[in-house]
């Protein structure tokens, strides 16, 4: 087993990542670290803010992120790789400091997404990005922003069949992809959200570009896209407008869409779902499809024994326009799927290649 640390205490992700480390057959979760607000407190005394009661860790206090020691501290203790859920702002010294001393990190944080030296990787998606970093580095990885990935799985689905030319989506993000305070009622609903299409469309390009030389060359394609706040508690919704580089028939998109597997270096990991996408002749409804598991859609989970849970992407809706542009919409869980899920889903990957 190795030993794991999760950065980000009290906070949603940190907590999601508790909660999927708590029983995970390859990782072993030995503390918890976070700001001067939370170290020193025992976990068990933190406010716990996920459906359920928290998981029961008996760890030792909360180490403090900004501790000189925190390294040592970290090696006393055999833990070798730390899964990051703070603050951009924290993470971007906090994740080079732990690799500089050899610890492994995989980061849900948005810092170092899109630096050349570090992966910016579905693990089911584009494992060759991570794959291509030289064995004997430290490794040092980001999964990608949360919106992306109900955008991300029908894109590709569609590319490989008949190429995208452009998209135009409108995201629909739960209060829990801004955290605890939105979640909470602790500060108002704002809409708009600055910055967010920018970062998806961005990411798209990233993880869909191709490697020349271990340096990723962003794929480019036409987009569009606007994205905004609703008053749900999980769940990122996309409605999105595909055209298509060549013509085809609604029964052609709904193959493509079904066809749509794992990467085979993702297969059989703990977290990967049965499939990564599941189509529904309906419309996609969060009661009913939040925790879908690439197999079924089940209602009554226990998120920290039921890895696959909310892991797919589910597609509904599917329109043809006109022979050359589809319409659907897709639902990610986005504290699953598109945050802590995605990020231990990319550790189970590199845990392959970084035994």
């Amino acid at each position: 087993m190795r030993g794991a640390v999760v950065l980000g205490a009290s906070g949603l992700v940190g907590q999601r990542l508790q909660q999927r480390l708590a029983n995970h057959p390859m990782f072993d979760l030995r503390a918890l670290a976070g700001s001067s607000r939370t170290a020193g407190s025992s976990p068990e005394t933190l406010l716990w803010g996920l459906e359920g009661e928290a998981p029961s860790l008996h760890l030792p206090p909360v180490l403090d992120v900004q501790d000189p020691a925190l390294i040592e501290t970290l090696r006393d203790l055999g833990i070798t790789w730390a899964f990051s859920a703070v603050p951009a702002s924290v993470a971007f010294e906090l994740e080079s400091r732990l690799v500089d001393g050899g610890i492994r990190v995989c980061s849900n944080a948005s810092a170092h997404r899109r630096r050349t030296d570090v992966p910016l990787v579905v693990a089911d998606v584009n494992p060759q990005h991570l794959a291509a970093r030289p064995p004997n580095e430290v490794l040092h990885a980001c999964a990608t922003n949360c919106t992306l990935i109900p955008l991300l799985m029908p894109y590709l689905a569609l590319h490989r069949a008949f190429g995208v030319s452009s998209y135009h989506a409108i995201s629909e993000q739960a209060r829990s992809g801004a955290g605890y305070p939105l979640l909470r009622g602790e500060v108002p609903l704002v809409p708009d959200i600055p910055g967010e299409a920018e970062k998806t469309m961005a990411e798209l390009a990233w993880v869909t570009g191709q490697l020349n030389a271990g340096v990723v060359e962003p794929a480019t394609v036409d987009a569009r896209m606007r994205c905004q706040r609703v008053d749900e508690t999980e769940g990122h919704v996309v409605d999105v407008v595909f055209d298509l580089a060549q013509p085809t028939t609604l029964r052609e998109v709904e193959g493509a869409l079904d066809a749509f597997t794992t990467h085979a270096d993702a297969a059989g990991l703990p977290s990967a779902p049965h499939a990564p996408m599941m189509r529904i002749d309906g419309s996609v409804e969060r009661r009913l499809h939040l925790w879908a598991d690439g197999l079924s859609f089940p209602t009554s989970v226990d998120p920290s024994t039921d890895l696959q849970a909310g892991m797919a992407v589910v597609v509904g809706d599917v329109q043809m326009e006109r022979p050359t542009r589809v319409r659907l919409r897709a639902l990610s869980h986005n504290t699953v799927r598109g945050a802590a899920g995605g990020v231990v889903l990319l550790a189970e990957l590199a845990s392959t290649l970084w035994p």
